[in-house]
């Protein structure tokens, strides 16, 4: 068997679109994804699951309706199950998101930011 690294700046330059994560690895029940943001997200919730935000190059902030967080490379937020939230970055940002597999972006709000489900790269 032969054994490699996931590279993930290899992946990050595979795509150039904001708000649409791509899957590069499955732990479990539980898929790691890469996603660019720009600009805001429309708000959403997940009501099954909590939501990992690692950022990898960029700053970002996450809106809540009573407050907010703000993200840079290094640090890392769990948005717990049910939160209604807003992703937002005003200058182009890099993640990964770890979420259970068939997570939608959009969470319960649906809509035309509704990102195809199950894109590897």
């Amino acid at each position: 068997m032969k054994y490699s690294a996931i590279k993930l700046e290899e992946k990050l330059a595979k795509f150039s679109e904001h708000w649409s994560p791509k899957i590069i690895a499955q732990m479990n029940d539980y898929h790691f994804k890469l996603v660019k943001f720009r600009g805001n997200f429309i708000w959403h919730r997940h009501t099954d699951t909590d939501e990992v935000f690692i950022p990898l190059d960029g700053e970002m902030s996450i809106e809540f309706r009573d407050g907010k967080v703000d993200l840079k490379p290094g640090e890392m937020f769990v948005v717990p199950k049910g939160l209604e939230h807003r992703p937002s970055a005003q200058n182009e940002c890099k993640i990964m998101l770890v979420e259970p597999a068939g997570t939608a972006n959009t969470g319960d709000a649906g809509g035309d930011m509704t990102a195809k489900d199950n894109v590897w790269i």
